[in-house]
């Protein structure tokens, strides 16, 4: 080959010539401005670039059908009630000295000025994710050994945002199952519930397990005393203390009364009739047993004075009524006083638990998460243009710059230093021999980049 640097009419055509120039300003027209230059430049080696630009799209087209897609499942909640009380907050601030999973999140939830953002903070805590990581088993989805990589992988596919507006929280959740997605949206919407009704900690819940644990000590007491008055009156025949004196001073006063006609009779008979008379022994004989059923009734001990089995008696005695009447009072008190007080605190607990039930935010959901029917990664059309458009500009750089290069002077010293290191670089690496040339001629080929025929 010649050293001539002016070329043939052969060299241009030929695609094999690498020291063919390409100088711009052979490409000037009337006006002599540089972009007109350089736009016919681009015109004459518009095939070049067209293949350039088709081996782009390939590559992009062949890569956004590789790429596995993935689904989107979306779902939005509706914000939490004015009267959400801040005691999740203070719970969360307290376990970050104890290093609990929610703990992580305690000092934003300090700062936090809407109970939707709370929400929020829930549903990223550690807590949350770990459950659901171990109920979808996503360190075997995700391919990961550790959880923490499973988290990092689980926060990445999933978004949550809260509308400052109106308060409405969005989740969506991407991954490369339809029904996965869906079924993981439907978790956090569970998981958030249960775990906003284990920290409730507003007045309200705390008085609910107050009273609970109080009438559960409160019913022990109750059956206690009901026990222990069961007990003794059935021991000593008493039903009612005041109702049981009362009957039996009115029988005993009857019985009195009995006695003392009767009494009055047995005189007046004996004043008639002589002792061995029948009337006057019956009289007598109803005398003695009034006297004993009074005696029977007012305490007086019956066995000097009756046969066996007299002294055996239903109700107690008028004498033992003031002794049993004291135990008796005590504890009908204390059972009457375990029974009121076990109402007074079941009113209160179902109270409370009204209360409660107001004070604890539950998880609207405004749109429930559905199976995603569509596609939202990748975008192929998206990657298809985007490769296609880079190809271009690829080629349209390489042109330009091709022809800036073989126009500068080769005694310029920038030139000089970059072909004496590309020499040096090329050498290291070991492509001295005739395959780099090789090379370079199939990929002039492949590209066929080369001067129009029509150049002057």
């Amino acid at each position: 080959m010649s050293s001539n640097p002016v070329s043939t009419e052969q060299d241009l055509v030929d695609p094999s010539v690498v020291s063919e120039p390409l100088r711009v300003h052979e490409y000037e027209g009337p006006t002599g401005h540089p972009l007109f230059s350089r736009l016919r430049l681009l015109v004459d080696y518009r095939f070049f670039v067209l293949r350039v630009t088709a081996c782009g799209l390939m590559l992009a087209t062949v890569l956004a059908f590789l790429i596995r897609p993935t689904y989107e499942s979306r779902t939005q909640l509706m914000p939490p009630d004015s009267e959400f009380s801040s005691g999740l907050a203070s719970l969360l601030a307290m376990n970050v000295q104890s290093g609990s999973g929610l703990g992580m999140i305690a000092g934003e939830l300090l700062g936090l000025k809407t109970s939707g953002s709370l929400f929020v903070g829930i549903l990223r805590s550690r807590t949350v994710e770990d459950r659901i990581i171990d109920k979808f088993d996503l360190k075997s989805v995700y391919n990961v050994r550790r959880m923490q990589d499973a988290r990092r992988i689980l926060e990445e596919n999933t978004q949550m945002s809260e509308d400052r507006k109106s308060g409405i929280i969005t989740i969506a959740v991407a991954d490369h199952s339809p029904q996965r997605a869906t079924a993981i949206a439907e978790s956090y919407i569970s998981e958030l519930d249960r775990l906003v009704v284990e920290l409730n900690t507003s007045a309200a819940h705390r008085e609910r397990i107050f009273l609970e644990g109080r009438l559960k000590s409160v019913k022990q007491d109750l059956d206690s005393s009901a026990k222990q008055l069961s007990e003794f009156s059935s021991k000593n025949a008493t039903i009612d203390i005041k109702d049981e004196g009362r009957a039996m001073l009115d029988a005993a006063a009857i019985l009195q009364g009995h006695l003392i006609a009767a009494q009055s009779e047995l005189e007046g008979l004996r004043q008639i009739f002589s002792d061995g008379n029948v009337r006057v022994r019956a009289a007598r004989a109803r005398v003695d047993e009034l006297q004993k059923k009074l005696d029977q009734m007012g305490g007086v001990d019956p066995a000097a004075t009756a046969p066996a089995g007299v002294a055996d008696s239903v109700y107690p005695s008028l004498r033992k009524l003031p002794l049993l009447a004291v135990t008796y009072s005590e504890l009908y008190r204390n059972t009457k006083i375990q029974e009121t007080l076990f109402e007074l605190l079941t009113q209160q607990a179902e109270l409370a638990k009204v209360q409660e039930a107001k004070e604890t935010p539950s998880v609207k959901v405004l749109d429930s998460p559905v199976i995603p029917e569509k596609k939202s990664f990748p975008p192929r059309l998206l990657i298809m243009f985007l490769g296609a458009l880079f190809a271009f500009m690829l080629g349209t750089l390489w042109t330009l710059g091709k022809a800036s290069w073989q126009g500068t002077d080769p005694r310029h010293p920038g030139k000089l230093l970059a072909m004496e290191t590309y020499t040096k670089i090329k050498g290291d690496l070991g492509l001295t021999s005739g395959n780099g040339n090789g090379l370079r001629h199939v990929a002039d080929k492949i590209l066929w980049f080369k001067r129009p025929p029509n150049q002057p």
